[in-house]
């Protein structure tokens, strides 16, 4: 979606006053099935017995829980000090296992009312092809149209295709992000509950995109959704996540993990926009590896949270793979968002391209911390890297913490990275024909925006808007 000038100040008058009542708000927590706080083995054997899983995935969570006992906390990027894992409730959820609804009507009245002020039914009914929603540990609703499914494409809570899919699941649950990979990684892979599972057959297309949405409603809550992506060879899928908290004076976690596969000439496009509360530890792992030909992007905005630490990754393992990844961070006061990107080419006649871009104001902290490896042998790549910070005023800060490294020397390889800010005379300009002094600040940092809000669908597109300018209320004059 564009964004000239004269639409946006349209917009940014249509959308005030503004407030946080549409995210911030909270149900009763009313749960058929909740753990006590803390984290254990007997825990994590719990969540599997809940779910009636299989031996082999509760052996795989208590080997992840074992490595995760075992591995110490991250020692680089933000400090997580402060979290004590002992303080979380690792599994609620309104529902019993399997109870996931088909029907919107037959949700729950509270939960339903939740997910309607989230505009999910409008999204189903206008644009989306499938709709996944999810709830503290529960996926609460799960909806594939019909057309879609008589093509062969499985769209379902990750929980159902353990249990309906299992030869899929384990082919590739796992495999892309072990849960060795970090401490994380293994937190979710012993505790996860939720999320989505996508699968193209080779040669489908999926004409429209499938949604998911995450919501957190429980104060002190751990979510830990595990999504799973496979676009089969020459298959099409574009999948779009968005997610939410309402704002306790306790802080929440958010750890997931999320494989994408790209088998050979599929194309698969991963969009997200998250806006969590200011409350919320997110720790995601997100990785794809792309085969012969293939492409696969990562289209990724991080709005919310109190820290972040996420680096949307593609390994490309075939001749010809592409990668292509646009990652925003907006940090406001109270927030560190140290995301990035990586790119990893392992076969000759790869490319990849990583756009990151971000806005640090009012004491808000980002960084870009990326890598792009060629290994030995992967000759006539060629990648590209470009990091654009705009700090608007003295309290914002931006870091680059850029890794290049390259192992062949046809590659051909550029980074570029700039820090700027807002000049008077754009905002004197600006408000001279009309526009106030907010609204003047809020137009040039959509449109330092613009090249991640067009890759966005309308209703995210307004929505990246929204938060934008709810962010800007009361940060000028």
């Amino acid at each position: 979606m564009e964004f000239p000038e004269k639409q946006m100040a349209q917009t940014a008058q249509e959308l005030t006053p503004l407030d946080y009542t549409r995210y911030d708000f909270k149900d009763p927590e009313t749960y058929r099935l909740r753990i006590p706080k803390g984290l254990s083995r007997h825990v994590v054997e719990q969540i599997s017995e809940f779910k009636h899983e299989p031996d082999w995935m509760r052996e795989y969570r208590l080997r992840a829980f074992d490595h995760f006992m075992q591995r110490p906390m991250p020692d680089w990027g933000p400090d997580l000090s402060d979290i004590d894992f002992d303080a979380y409730t690792y599994y609620a959820n309104p529902l019993l296992e399997g109870e996931t609804k088909r029907k919107w009507e037959d949700l729950p009245a509270d939960i339903k009312n939740t997910f309607e002020k989230l505009g999910i039914p409008k999204a189903e009914r206008e644009y989306f092809g499938g709709v996944g929603a999810q709830y503290d540990s529960g996926t609460m609703y799960h909806k594939l149209r019909e057309d879609l499914a008589a093509k062969g494409i499985i769209f379902c809570d990750t929980d159902t295709a353990v249990r309906e899919h299992p030869e899929i699941v384990r082919k590739y649950f796992g495999k892309i992000v072990p849960y060795n990979d970090n401490k994380f990684a293994a937190l979710n892979s012993a505790v996860w509950s939720g999320g989505s599972f996508v699968y193209i057959p080779p040669g489908v297309e999926c004409p429209i995109p499938l949604q998911a949405y995450f919501r957190i409603n429980a104060k002190s809550v751990g979510q830990f959704e595990r999504t799973l992506i496979i676009g089969d060879k020459g298959s099409k899928v574009h999948y779009l996540e968005g997610c939410t908290a309402p704002i306790y004076s306790t802080d929440s976690l958010h750890a997931a993990v999320v494989e994408v596969v790209g088998e050979p000439y599929a194309k698969v496009r991963y969009t997200t926009v998250q806006n969590w509360s200011k409350n919320v530890y997110n720790l995601v792992t997100k990785r794809a590896v792309a085969y012969e030909n293939a492409l696969v992007e990562w289209v990724d905005g991080n709005m919310g949270s109190k820290i972040t630490m996420k680096y949307p990754s593609v390994y490309l393992k075939g001749r010809g793979a592409r990668a292509d990844i646009l990652s925003v961070a907006f940090a406001s006061e109270g927030q560190i968002i140290d995301s990035g990107a990586k790119a990893v080419h392992s076969a000759p006649d790869t490319s990849s391209k990583i756009i990151a871009k971000s806005i640090a104001i009012r004491g808000g902290q980002t960084s870009y911390r990326g890598l792009l490896h060629v290994a030995p042998g992967a000759t006539g790549v060629k990648a590209a890297v470009r990091c654009d910070a705009l700090l608007p005023d003295e309290l914002g800060r931006s870091d680059t913490y850029p890794y290049n490294e390259i192992h062949e020397e046809d590659a051909t390889i550029t980074h570029e990275a700039v820090v700027g800010k807002i000049g008077e005379e754009q905002i004197f300009y600006l408000m001279s024909r009309g526009l106030s002094e907010s609204d003047a600040i809020h137009l040039i940092l959509m449109g330092f925006l613009a090249e991640f809000a067009k890759e966005l669908p309308v209703d995210y597109a307004l929505e990246l808007n929204r938060l934008i300018q709810l962010e800007m209320t009361g940060a000028v004059g």
